[in-house]
């Protein structure tokens, strides 16, 4: 294992790591320089604590993505990152957890008792707790101990912490859910893709896969915005699907999910068809 993050195995620099490395500091330095200048409301600390949640699922994503995205883009050397994309999500959640705890002045009893009476903030400390074992396994020194299959099976419990991180998301958010009920829509395009590709011989969807998946996924996220606003407030569900797919009340969940299925397409049909990698080239011919 390289001795620092942004080399590779045989010590020599890997641009994507150190790219990516510096990339993953950026949402933490801005959310510290607001928080230090006091810029962040009335309850400094809890805004501060909901924006590193927010990066937290985010990053999350982000390493369900890399394989998918290696194999759809024909970019395997996106694997070098996961692990990254993993641990940073980790450390996101830990300044999460802290800067509640600093939002109740550290009263590690009264925390406590809000994480077992509040029904979101339990699934939340769940989904804490997966990611602190998956985090503490993450090592090739625990891969080796643990042995790969073994080692393999407890990491695939990131389906369900970014699951229960969703939930979570969803529930503290109250009255403004566009962005987890897009996070619901991208679950359903992760989870889909790897139910599907398990049942293929072929390790690279097809571009026209692809679409149907995105355009799949975001019509799944209509109707379940669609049916949150109908139970939430007796919205009419037609009237809700209307407007998912309109820009005039800007970016619906379901339309970002729709849009970046279609963006994902895009790529992989250019990386398939105009900017073939050599392997793939040789491959066909």
């Amino acid at each position: 294992m390289a001795k620092y993050p942004w080399l590779e195995r045989n010590g020599r620099l890997s641009t994507l790591k150190l790219v990516v490395f510096i990339g993953l500091f950026i949402p933490g330095i801005f959310t510290a320089i607001e928080l230090a200048n006091g810029v962040l409301g009335a309850r400094p600390f809890i805004e501060a604590n909901h924006q590193t949640g927010t990066w937290a699922i985010r990053f999350l994503f982000l390493s369900l993505c890399v394989t998918p995205f290696g194999r759809i883009f024909h970019w395997p050397r996106l694997i070098l990152v996961r692990r990254m994309l993993g641990v940073t999500a980790f450390a996101y959640i830990v300044a999460h957890v802290t800067l509640y705890a600093a939002s109740e002045h550290f009263d590690m009893l009264k925390v406590g008792s809000e994480i077992v009476l509040r029904f979101y903030l339990t699934i939340g400390f769940v989904a804490v707790l997966g990611l602190a074992a998956l985090a503490a396994t993450s090592t090739d020194r625990m891969m080796r101990r643990l042995g790969f299959k073994r080692w393999q099976k407890l990491h695939r419990l990131t389906y369900l912490i970014a699951l229960l991180g969703t939930i979570h998301f969803f529930i503290q958010a109250k009255s403004d859910v566009a962005e987890p009920t897009a996070m619901a829509g991208f679950y359903l395009w992760l989870m889909a893709y790897r139910v599907i590709q398990s049942r293929r011989k072929s390790k690279v969807m097809p571009v026209w896969g692809t679409l149907t998946l995105g355009l799949g996924a975001g019509i799944a996220t209509a109707l379940g915005d669609a049916l949150y606003f109908k139970i939430k407030v007796g919205a009419p569900i037609m009237l809700v699907l209307g407007t998912d797919f309109s820009l005039a009340t800007g970016l619906r969940p379901a339309a970002v999910v729709t849009l970046v299925g279609i963006g994902i397409t895009v790529i992989a049909a250019a990386r398939t068809y105009v900017f073939r990698p050599k392997a793939l080239a040789r491959s066909a011919t």
